[in-house]
């Protein structure tokens, strides 16, 4: 795996937003294959004071590698248990990432289950410590709990018919073959994207806990920011943009008892020039917010 072949989604707005200042803190709660966290690094020149975070076990070896001899703190865990672990032990930072979602190599490798064009079996877990595959959910759970699954984290308006027709076809053993089980409910004329995305989607989220695991991890991302500290999360589905921002505006107002202020008012979104050689851009949703220095509110 090559650092070039996964590009950092939205960079030049995250650095805009974290705004990295030399002798800063940083924890990356997505850290992937670096590309973030390496930009953020050559601002701080604090190696010792950042944390990165992924649960794929490819990706860390990948960090360990990269970041090799530069004393930063690698953690193999998911977002909300390395997250609690670090509140416990009292850390803050002055900068937080959660790029949420899949990476480029995860989609590349036809063995990690998560793509719909390169075939391989229906695995989709980013941990692969974990127990739980997209083969279990497609085979195993009643019609009733996979057409919910479909239709609540997928948005998937013929959830109905896909979930019938995955059921008459069990077993289903790999992408291509679920694919092409999803198209049938898409008679005639295809869009661009294939009409298994929203299933696939769906699938991923489920396998992953994906919208459990952000709702719980929000609150304690906030909890880690030091005083004027920033926090910058991208997600890539509406069901997590609406996550966090509930949860940001929550946090924030004109109140006495607000603990953020927002530093993006509306959703920041890819330039058109960054869509062009980063696709995954097109449907990427940032959002910021800064920790209110309560100490110096007081003062005021």
């Amino acid at each position: 795996m090559r650092k070039d072949q996964h590009f950092p989604v939205l960079l030049e707005e995250v650095l805009q937003y974290l705004n990295p200042q030399e002798g800063e803190s940083f924890l990356d709660l997505t850290a992937g294959y670096g590309g973030h966290a390496s930009e953020v690094l050559e601002r701080t020149f604090s190696p010792k004071k950042a944390s990165l975070v992924d649960r794929d076990q490819n990706a860390v070896a990948f960090l360990k590698e990269q970041f090799k001899g530069q004393a930063v703190n690698i953690i193999h865990k998911d977002y909300l248990a390395a997250a609690q672990e670090l509140n416990q032990a009292g850390k803050q930072f002055d900068m937080i990432l959660a790029d949420l979602g899949v990476s480029s190599p995860h989609l590349d490798n036809a063995s990690r289950g998560f793509s719909i064009r390169l075939d391989g079996p229906l695995d989709m877990r980013m941990d692969e410590r974990q127990k739980l595959t997209a083969y279990d959910i497609v085979n195993n759970y009643s019609e009733e709990s996979l057409r919910g699954i479909i239709r609540k984290y997928g948005e998937e308006p013929r959830a109905n018919k896909i979930t019938r027709f995955i059921v008459e076809s069990r077993p289903v053993r790999s992408t291509h073959e679920l694919a092409a089980i999803v198209a049938r409910a898409w008679p005639g004329p295809k869009s661009r994207a294939h009409p298994a995305t929203r299933t696939f989607q769906a699938l991923r989220m489920a396998v992953n806990d994906e919208l459990d695991l952000l709702e719980k991890a929000l609150p304690v991302w906030i909890d880690l920011l030091a005083p004027g500290g920033r926090i910058v999360v991208i997600s890539f589905h509406s069901l997590e943009d609406r996550i966090v921002k509930r949860t940001l505006n929550e946090m924030a107002g004109n109140r006495y008892d607000a603990s953020l202020m927002l530093l993006s008012k509306q959703i920041v979104t890819g330039s058109a020039k960054e869509i062009v050689f980063n696709p995954r851009a097109r449907s990427a949703k940032l959002r910021a917010a800064a920790k209110i220095n309560t100490q110096k509110k007081g003062e005021v």
